[in-house]
């Protein structure tokens, strides 16, 4: 028997300040689909994730609650764990970073770098972000201000441990050059490369006196060891790494594939973790994949307004795979993505129950109908089969070419439209005309053969996304030639079996239904919310608004710009497709104000046009800019300026 090759792949910890909400989710999803991918291609997976259980934040929450900060740790990680069961997750392995073998192990990580010189005490006194817990030199502010939150800093002095980053930047401006696609994507790369490190690394802090809940350095029990070192360390710590001597386990999956984290942490993954590597003799991951956010359409949550989306909540309104496939298709590539209950069941309607359960349930039906279930054999032929085929052989060499490259929107896509090319398929060859016809049952029989083939495929590849309905498809097929290998030809499906009983995988959601449930609940909740809390969310928010300098305020070019047409875009019922003028030309912008406003109520006036902003694709409209408007309670106001000429630049 051939031995696998290993793969190690992880998410970033889950920080155990608060139970996650829905757009927290998408990393663990998007991991769990390329490990099973993997698993499903032959691999040896070994999938890492866990939580972040230390720090000055951790403490302050716990005191708040009333409870230790152990006992606080215990109820979120609980949580943290509990939604990644719910959505189907398939872990090797959950690490905290409360685990006994792991503080040890990053005690003795520590005591290491700082035997052999890369850690050394010192005094810091620098500028301190206290919700950030970092100190920063005047060099690294934006605007004198916090470069991370936006928020402000305060002079602040204290006895620390630092590690020498300094020591260490030339070897890893080498690793990255020698290393294209060590952090992915390419953009990611240059803005790590020019922003951070060409300009010059300084000495990292690697432990705090301020607060006790930590690790302890054991050889100073004034201080506890910082984040840095803790919580990056459980990439090594799970697999048995030792300084003292590590574990075959560490020895066969170290270093990682691809570690799979928030394009906000790369900084912390691509600098810091690959020093601190480079500091112990260890290899460096292979490669760092920094995904970006997902959003929640145009609001901020707030639990105020009832709108906050946990995925405990979705899975039981709409089901685990149906949560699953929103996250991994509606996700970009390298821009944010962006979650409503409106987009969801219209995903789900569209997507799931009309192209892909009604693919299934209509052939599974006519299998049964007109052949009592018994698969013919394919074997009349019709020059039309031959673009099936083909599609369905050539989607599996896309969708591995895809996930290569972390794409799973588009590889989702492709194989979404192989089950629509099958449903094309069906009303080319229109089986129910073909059925009346004795003469033509070898053809009809070759149609069906075709169809379940083809399901047959979208069934494989579909089990990386959407693990339950694979299953579910294959009870419906009666199938149990479901393995990778199969794709390399069409013609898995076994001839003389039969199908089983049509089951609706997905059924229609009543949009203006659920949509009313959903607007009670929320009403509900703000009618219990506590208005105190509520005004501390709101102070939290606008203290959270990241300060900007006049040269960015600049790189903004606004111009007026004239509504020379307006239509609804009819995948989106928030969104207006808005033909503009902008004084040098007409552009297309996607709005979502179609709540607000009428087509008929916009054109002919004049608004203001952010115009370079970089184009997005919104449910099928590239929209080149976006309008202004201020929200105003419960409304969206769009901001007129009829009296102003088009192309106006707006400063």
């Amino acid at each position: 028997m051939c031995q696998k090759t290993p793969y190690y792949i992880t998410t970033a910890i889950a920080y155990t300040s608060r139970k996650p909400h829905i757009g927290n989710s998408y990393e663990i999803v998007l991991t769990d689909a390329i490990a099973r991918y993997k698993r499903m291609q032959g691999y040896d997976v070994f999938f890492l994730t866990g939580t972040d259980e230390h720090g000055q934040k951790i403490e302050e929450y716990a005191a708040a609650a009333g409870v230790s900060p152990k006992e606080y740790v215990d109820k979120v990680a609980g949580q943290i764990r509990e939604i990644c069961d719910m959505l189907n997750v398939s872990y090797d392995k959950f690490i905290r970073t409360t685990d006994d073998y792991h503080e040890k192990v990053v005690q003795k990580i520590f005591k290491k770098l700082y035997e052999q010189g890369d850690i050394y005490k010192s005094e810091y006194e620098g500028l301190y972000c206290t919700p950030c817990e970092s100190f920063w030199t005047e060099a690294q502010l934006v605007d004198g201000k916090c470069p991370d939150c936006g928020r402000e800093v305060k002079k602040a002095k204290e006895e620390a441990y630092f590690l020498k980053m300094s020591k260490y930047q030339k070897q890893l401006e080498e690793f990255i050059e020698n290393n294209p696609d060590f952090i992915f994507p390419e953009s990611r790369k240059k803005e790590m490369l020019n922003n951070f490190i060409k300009p010059g690394l300084q000495d990292l802090c690697v432990s705090r006196t301020s607060f006790k809940w930590g690790v302890p350095v054991d050889f100073d029990d004034k201080h506890v060891i910082y984040v840095w070192i803790d919580a990056l360390s459980n990439y090594i710590t799970a697999l048995g790494y030792d300084p003292d001597g590590s574990s075959d386990l560490y020895k066969k999956y170290w270093p990682a594939d691809v570690h799979i984290i928030g394009k906000d942490i790369l900084r912390f993954h691509t600098i810091y973790w690959p020093i601190m590597l480079m500091a112990l003799g260890e290899p460096l991951p292979k490669q760092v994949f920094g995904h970006p956010w997902l959003l929640f359409g145009t609001d901020k949550m707030s639990k105020s307004r009832g709108n906050v989306i946990y995925a405990d909540d979705l899975i039981n309104l709409l089901g685990v795979d149906a949560v699953r496939y929103y996250l991994l298709s509606e996700m970009p590539y390298t821009s944010d993505g962006s979650i409503t209950y409106e987009t969801i069941i219209e995903r789900y309607n569209s997507d799931l129950a009309n192209t892909l359960g009604n693919l299934v349930n209509r052939t599974i039906a006519m299998s049964n109908k007109y052949f009592d279930g018994e698969i013919l054999p394919g074997d009349v032929k019709e020059p039309v089969d031959d673009d099936l085929i083909n599609t369905a052989l050539t989607t599996v060499e896309t969708i591995d070419n895809l996930i290569k490259q972390y794409r799973m929107s588009d590889a989702l896509d492709a194989l979404f439209n192989l089950a629509r090319r099958c449903n094309k398929y069906i009303d080319e060859t229109a089986p129910w005309v073909l059925a009346k016809d004795p003469e033509k049952k070898g053809r009809l029989g070759t149609v069906l053969y075709n169809l379940l083939e083809g399901i047959r495929f979208t069934a494989v590849l579909l089990a990386p996304f959407m693990p339950d309905t694979s299953k579910k498809i294959f009870e419906q097929l009666n199938c149990d030639v479901t393995d990778y290998e199969s794709l390399k030809t069409f013609g898995g499906t076994k001839v003389g079996g039969k199908v089983g009983t049509p089951v609706p995988l997905f059924s229609r959601i009543d949009t203006e239904k659920m949509l009313k449930e959903i607007a009670e609940k929320q009403e509900e909740a703000a009618k219990k919310a506590d208005p105190k809390s509520d005004r501390e969310e709101k102070k939290a928010e606008l203290e959270g608004i990241a300060q900007i300098g006049i040269e960015d305020f600049c790189k903004v070019d606004l111009r007026v710009a004239e509504i020379k047409a307006c239509e609804p875009v009819k995948k989106a019922k928030k969104l207006l497709k808005l033909t503009l003028d902008d004084g040098a030309g007409e552009r297309t912008v996607a709005s979502g104000i179609a709540k607000f406003y009428k087509p008929e109520d916009l054109i002919g006036h004049r608004v203001v046009l952010v115009s370079n902003l970089k184009p997005a694709k919104l449910c099928g409209v590239e929209s080149c800019g976006m309008i202004l408007a201020a929200t105003c309670g419960e409304e969206v106001k769009v901001i007129f300026v009829d009296d102003m000429t088009p192309g106006s630049k707006i400063s």
